[in-house]
């Protein structure tokens, strides 16, 4: 490469692509127009680009397949980074080959980081941590580190690992530091920050107190009977007992839950459950047979006792029974969840991450676009949606991850 490439490169490198621009911004030859393509994403012109990206890629001989595979992993970083979750993963897993193949070990390691990336985003877990498993970091430069220990950090959050989540983020921030890169740094940060910043509400005996993610994580473990209304599942003694799937059975062991150890009248629970206004027979025998598809599905965990009024909720073994509940009950909770990240997001990409139709998630953006909490960019395919920068509330726990078998 020449002189100019290089020092283009390295201002790059350090997070300067203004400086980057002043040495290639008029040249079109295939690296001058992948480094500018570099240079636009770091000044946000993602659009711009990943026009570069593609242009450089083309421009490429057949003989320069690392080049070429650089370019579609820079562009595959800027898909993930623009929300664009349809972007075909498998031409990042062919990028991934040809880098080990030709023994550009750095940037493979970089793809791979990329795709664990978009695993943690989409709430595949279990896959994300499979890619990491053998993964050594130390192949990756600072800055690339750094977000390798962020994702390290976002699973382990995902999953209530709070120390080993506060270990990542230590490495992150040495990372970050030492690749001198100022947004990384405030990510590092602001990825701190969520340990310390209320994620959840605990209801028990009628009262209510903000927890942190260690606080839940420490609940979880403890003898408590735990109707987690983030996850819509019932957390007993380690074990997870799932009703994501049956909303009304969910909905009636919250109730339970909520006013233990007394009991709920059966209007209530018809109102919880149904939306029932006006009960009647037929009402009342639904509810007497959810309350038994309920006993079943609770098992050893709990009974469920009939009472004059209604029924109450009876724990094994004495224990305490508490409900773990968002921050805020409000509707559409979980498409918030994502858009608190500042980014943009197309309504595909949503759908794609909360494993909903994209025709339920229009009608959720739709709803939040009329109350002021999110706003639409852009048209047709190009349409984006965003929230204010500032969350009202970390949302760990409305992400998609999954859970332990129960």
């Amino acid at each position: 490469m020449d002189s100019l490439i290089t020092a283009a490169a390295r201002a790059l490198a350090t997070g300067n692509p203004l400086n980057a621009l002043n040495f290639i911004a008029l040249r079109d030859d295939a690296p001058a127009l992948a480094l500018r393509g570099i240079a636009m994403a770091q000044l946000g012109d993602l659009s711009r680009a990943k026009t570069l990206l593609r242009r450089a890629g083309r421009a490429f001989g057949p003989r320069e397949a690392v080049a070429r595979a650089r370019c579609a992993v820079a562009e595959a970083e800027i898909a993930l980074v623009s929300r664009d979750l349809n972007w075909p993963v498998k031409v990042l897993d062919t990028a991934h080959d040809a880098l080990e193949r030709h023994g550009d070990r750095a940037n493979a390691a970089h793809a791979r980081y990329l795709k664990t990336r978009y695993l943690l985003l989409i709430g595949r877990l279990d896959d994300a941590e499979r890619l990491l498993i053998g993964f050594d970091p130390s192949r990756l430069p600072p800055a690339s580190r750094a977000g390798h220990e962020l994702v390290v950090a976002g699973i382990a959050m995902r999953r209530l690992r709070i120390k080993a989540a506060s270990a990542a983020l230590a490495r992150a921030e040495s990372a970050a530091q030492q690749a001198r890169i100022a947004s990384l740094l405030a990510e590092v940060e602001g990825a701190t920050l969520v340990l310390d910043t209320p994620a959840a509400r605990l209801i028990a005996r009628g009262n209510e107190r903000l927890l942190r993610l260690g606080d839940i994580e420490t609940l979880l473990v403890s003898k408590a009977l735990v109707v987690d209304a983030c996850r819509h599942v019932v957390w007993h003694a380690g074990k997870v007992i799932s009703l994501e799937t049956r909303p009304v059975l969910f909905a009636l062991a919250r109730a339970l839950a909520e006013v233990w150890p007394g009991d709920v009248p059966r209007a209530v629970l018809l109102a919880r459950a149904f939306r029932a206004k006006h009960a009647d027979d037929s009402h009342r025998a639904r509810l007497r047979v959810e309350i038994g598809r309920l006993r079943k599905a609770l098992g050893v965990a709990a009974g469920i006792d009939a009472t004059k009024a209604g029924f109450a909720l009876v724990p094994r073994r004495g224990r305490d029974v508490v409900v773990l509940a968002p921050p805020t009950d409000e509707a559409h909770a979980t498409v918030l969840a994502l858009l608190a990240d500042g980014e943009a997001w197309s309504s595909s990409a949503l759908a794609l991450a909360l494993g909903a139709s994209q025709r339920t998630v229009q009608r959720a953006l739709d709803d939040l676009t009329a109350d002021g909490r999110v706003q639409a960019i852009g048209r047709g395919r190009a349409r984006r949606w965003m929230t204010p920068p500032v969350p009202g509330f970390p949302t760990t726990l409305l992400l998609p991850a999954a859970l332990p078998g129960g």
